[in-house]
């Protein structure tokens, strides 16, 4: 007998599902949680600041900053293609878009393309160094993904797609990338690679389980050790770009009020308990923003 009820979606307008379609992208690119643009912005900022000598271009920064919302949500998308078939298996992940199925695999690809060539639009107002640049960028932000099924060490390779951003300032504001910037991009692959594996000991032991790989499950017992060696060597090599950059006081202040971040950080993974753990990866976002208002103020 045939059924006498049509099906929901068939009763839905077209309005709607527009409505509903949007909605599962807005969650696909993570729109709902910002702690990835955060953690992508602050160093962007940081590298502004000091490229622009407390002073950057108010067009070029406002280009950067919409280029870290864009470029996060690109990476979220197809993070989400290339886990689609183990994110369901990961209590933290399974009710991502492309694990319900609400979202395809082409429409996450097609979403991806789309964010990264609106981007790609926005760098074309920079130089020529830059642009090229920004290539880079985009090939860091489609490899990562995939660097969990081939190497314990995905998160360096998303410590330096996030610290791309400082060669791309400073070949925005000065046209020259010195020898600074490359120790504040150092900087940042440490800082990315600390707080990314206290992430990855959330999922640790479904990790295990599905065989993804991770420094969390690289460092093992050696965790809390190698984070907290992580988080001490980030903090001198800023102290030192601080140095090189001609930075004051109030620089140096950030930096020990971030240690103070850090400290905390490492109380709460303590246990390694992976609620615990998730807040020390979000507490990086006021480490960030610390190290920035004491940059900010130190321009002043």
């Amino acid at each position: 007998m045939q059924d006498d009820f049509p099906k929901v979606d068939a009763l839905m307008s077209p309005k709607s599902a527009l409505r509903e379609r949007l909605d599962h992208y807005r969650l696909l690119i993570r729109a709902d949680r910002p702690i990835g643009t955060y953690l992508l912005l602050w160093p962007t900022l940081w590298a502004l600041w000091m490229a622009g000598e407390g002073q950057p271009l108010w067009w070029v920064a406002l280009i950067f900053v919409l280029g870290t919302f864009l470029m996060r949500s690109a990476g979220c998308a197809i993070n989400d293609f290339a886990d689609r078939n183990i994110d369901g298996d990961v209590a933290r992940t399974k009710d991502r878009p492309l694990a319900t199925g609400a979202v395809s695999a082409k429409e996450a690809l097609a979403v991806f393309a789309v964010l990264c060539l609106v981007a790609f639009g926005l760098v074309l107002f920079l130089n020529a160094q830059t642009i090229m640049l920004s290539f880079v960028a985009a090939a860091l932000a489609a490899l990562y993904p995939f660097m969990k099924r081939y190497t314990h060490l995905p998160q360096v390779v998303l410590g330096v797609a996030f610290a791309w951003a400082v060669p791309m300032a400073f070949s925005a504001l000065q046209g020259d990338i010195p020898a600074f910037a490359w120790l504040l991009f150092a900087s940042i692959v440490l800082w990315v690679l600390a707080y990314d594996t206290m992430y990855a000991m959330v999922d640790r032991e479904d990790d295990l389980k599905i065989g993804v790989k991770s420094t969390a499950i690289l460092f093992g017992r050696y965790d809390r050790l190698i984070i907290a060696v992580l988080q001490v060597l980030m903090l001198v090599l800023l102290w030192k770009v601080g140095e090189m950059a001609g930075r004051g006081m109030a620089f140096n202040v950030g930096l020990a009020m971030g240690a103070i971040w850090f400290a905390f950080q490492q109380f709460l993974i303590r246990e390694r308990e992976p609620a615990c753990c998730f807040r020390a990866f979000l507490n990086n976002n006021l480490f960030g923003m610390t190290i920035f208002i004491g940059l900010f103020i130190d321009y002043l």
